[in-house]
């Protein structure tokens, strides 16, 4: 379990081809090294992945093809950098929102236009991921916290502070840029509920 505020931007040091369709990552990084340990998670891009080995300076992750397939990270080279965040722990701040890690969806970028010191982005999702958007509303967009200021049709609207955009690949990216997105996890325990009460019924 994550909490979207991510805690710094690592770097991809080696992408290692397994097999067709999966890869072996190396990422390099610092402040998510400093308690790591075989095992534990790490929110890459917002993708809950596992630590299989780490040194002083970076840690390896193994992809499956299925993550491979429904994420941004089969876009990714080496030298690109990514969104870090440890798992929370029962003794931390809770800043963001509850983040699962599992990626529902990639969107694309339409526009990105600054406003006085927000930068506004609007994102184009897949339709049947509109059901779970609401104003004011939580969303992980490559594992950022962040709350929907807009909705339209199948694209939703975002604001971002200077921290935000300083502090995570998001103020890299721009018009036609992929992201990932995971949706707000209440919502879609609410569609599930009221999908198998009206089949119930």
């Amino acid at each position: 379990m994550f909490t979207g505020i991510i805690e710094e931007k690592g770097t991809i040091k080696q992408i290692k081809q397994v097999s067709e369709k999966s890869i072996q990552m190396t990422i390099e990084s610092a402040n998510v090294l400093e308690d790591v340990q075989v095992g534990d998670s790490i929110s890459i891009n917002g993708i809950c992945l596992t630590v299989t080995a780490f040194s002083d300076t970076s840690f390896e992750v193994d992809v499956m093809p299925e993550t491979m397939k429904a994420t941004s990270l089969q876009m990714l080279a080496e030298g690109s950098n990514v969104n870090l965040e440890r798992s929370m722990s029962a003794n931390g701040r809770f800043g963001g929102h509850f983040v699962s890690g599992h990626v529902d969806g990639v969107g694309t970028i339409v526009r990105k236009e600054k406003k006085e010191n927000a930068i506004y982005y609007d994102v184009e999702m897949p339709d049947e991921l509109a059901i779970y958007f609401i104003m004011k509303g939580s969303v992980a967009v490559d594992g950022v916290s962040l709350t929907v200021f807009g909705i339209s049709g199948s694209t939703f609207t975002l604001s971002l502070i200077p921290h935000t955009v300083s502090e995570t690949i998001l103020g890299d990216k721009g018009k036609n840029d992929i992201v990932n997105i995971e949706c707000d996890m209440l919502a879609k325990h609410v569609k599930n509920m009221l999908s198998q009460q009206h089949y119930d019924n």
